[in-house]
C-alpha cells in the first residue's frame, strides 16, 4: 500500500508562501479527486473535516479499481514521483486482473508492494495546510442540484488555504493572500446569483421560535423560497458562530447565531453584499 511521506517545514513554507502571495496575490494551487487524496493521505479521510462524497458512494468491491486508477492519474500528472515504478506497474496490472476476474477485495487499496511515493511540493503543501490549521471555516451549500462544500483553513492574516469540494468529489485548492480574498470566495459560494442587495432591519429570535418555525412572514417566505441555502460555521477549539444564509431570486437573508445553544444572540435580517462580506470576513479573520 502506498505510504508517502508528507515532509514539510510548515513555518518555513508559511513564510515563503506569504512572500509569494504578497507578490502574486491569491492564486490556484492544484486539484485532486477523492480517490487521489485517499492514496496520498488516507488518514485524512477520517481526520480532516473536508468530505469525500465520491468515496462514500463506492462499495468496498469498487475501491481497489478506482484507487488503482487514481495512482495512474497521479503518476501521469507528475503529482507524485515513484522511485520503484516497475513495482507500481506490477501492482496496477494485478489490480486489473483481479477486477476482471471479479476477485476485488472489499475495501482494499492496490497492494503487494510498498510503493516509494514522493510528493511534489504543491501536493505536500496542500495536504499539510489542510491538516494543520488551528481554525477553519466550513461552508455547506444546498441547492436543488445537491450539496457542495467549501473550507477555509486559517493559518495567518496573509495565508489561507481554500478548498472547494464538488458533489462529485473534486477538491480544488486555492491559496488566498487575505481574509477578504477568502471571504469573497465564500460569498460567491453562498450567494452565486449575487442577490444580496441591501440591508434590512434586524430581527431578534429565540431558539424556541426557530424550532417552532415561528420566525415571521418575511423570513419564513425567504426560507420557503430559497434557491441556495448556506450553512457557515467556524471550527476551532472553542465552538464558533453559525451563519445560515437563504438566497432567493430577489434577496439574501442571514440568520446569525453567536454561540451554540445560546438562549439569545440570534439575529436575522436581509443583507447587502458589504454586510455579508463583513460577517464572513469576521469569521475567517485569525484575530
Amino acid at each position: 500500500m502506498p505510504n508517502p511521506e508528507i515532509d514539510i517545514d510548515l513555518e518555513e513554507f508559511r513564510g515563503i508562501l506569504a512572500e509569494a502571495l504578497a507578490e502574486g496575490g491569491t492564486q490556484p494551487l492544484l486539484r485532486l479527486t477523492d480517490e487521489e487524496i485517499a492514496i496520498l493521505d488516507p488518514e485524512s479521510l477520517t481526520e480532516c473535516v473536508a468530505p469525500t462524497p465520491r468515496i462514500a458512494e463506492l462499495s468496498g468491491q469498487e475501491r481497489e479499481w478506482v484507487y488503482a486508477t487514481a495512482l495512474r492519474s497521479l503518476v501521469s500528472r507528475e503529482a507524485v514521483e515513484v522511485a520503484n515504478i516497475e513495482e507500481l506497474d506490477a501492482v496496477l496490472r494485478a489490480a486489473e486482473v483481479r477486477q476482471e476476474a471479479g476477485e476485488t477485495q472489499a475495501g482494499a487499496v492496490p497492494s503487494g508492494v510498498d510503493l516509494d511515493l514522493r510528493l511534489t511540493p504543491e501536493v505536500s503543501l496542500a495536504l499539510t495546510l489542510r491538516r494543520t490549521a488551528a481554525r477553519a471555516l466550513a461552508v455547506e451549500q444546498h441547492t436543488s442540484s445537491g450539496r457542495t462544500h467549501l473550507l477555509v483553513y486559517v493559518h495567518a492574516d496573509d495565508l489561507y488555504l481554500v478548498e472547494r469540494v464538488t458533489s462529485g468529489g473534486l477538491h480544488m485548492f486555492t491559496l488566498a493572500a487575505s481574509a477578504k480574498d477568502a471571504a469573497d470566495m465564500a460569498l460567491l459560494f453562498v450567494d452565486p446569483f449575487e442577490v444580496a442587495a441591501k440591508d434590512g432591519p434586524v430581527q431578534h429570535l429565540t431558539p424556541e421560535q426557530i424550532s417552532d418555525q415561528n420566525v415571521g412572514r418575511a423570513l419564513g417566505e425567504a426560507i420557503d423560497n430559497a434557491l441556495v441555502v448556506g450553512q457557515t460555521v467556524l471550527l476551532a477549539d472553542t465552538p464558533g458562530p453559525l451563519l445560515t444564509t437563504y438566497a432567493t431570486g430577489e434577496a439574501l437573508w442571514t440568520v446569525y447565531v453567536e454561540k451554540p445553544h445560546a438562549p439569545s444572540g440570534i439575529e436575522a435580517r436581509p443583507v447587502g453584499k458589504n454586510t455579508l462580506r463583513t460577517l464572513v470576513t469576521k469569521l475567517i479573520s485569525p484575530s
